[in-house]
């Protein structure tokens, strides 16, 4: 039997309730600025539904959300925009 590597599960979109992690440097505008990127991209995002959690040290906060997922190129442009903010490390 040959290894194959595992593949990442296939995404049917639209896909609702689509969770976006987003971790970056604490700061008091921080889920403002992510917010505003985030319903640039994806405007029935419930801001209700939003978890947010502080780092052990208070250094970082990580963020997530659900949106509904249109497609790569939707997700592509959020995570290059929300990077582009310049307070987001990482967008998983």
């Amino acid at each position: 039997m040959a290894d194959q590597e595992p593949q990442a599960p296939k995404i049917e979109f639209p896909c609702t309730n689509y969770p976006v992690k987003i971790i970056g440097d604490s700061h008091d505008q921080f889920i403002t600025k992510i917010m505003e990127v985030v319903k640039r991209h994806a405007p029935e995002v419930d801001e209700q539904r939003i978890s947010v959690r502080d780092s052990s040290n208070g250094r970082f906060v990580s963020v997530q959300v659900h949106i509904t997922a249109t497609g790569p190129e939707q997700l592509q442009k959020l995570n290059e925009d929300l990077r582009d903010t310049g307070v987001v490390r990482m967008v998983l």
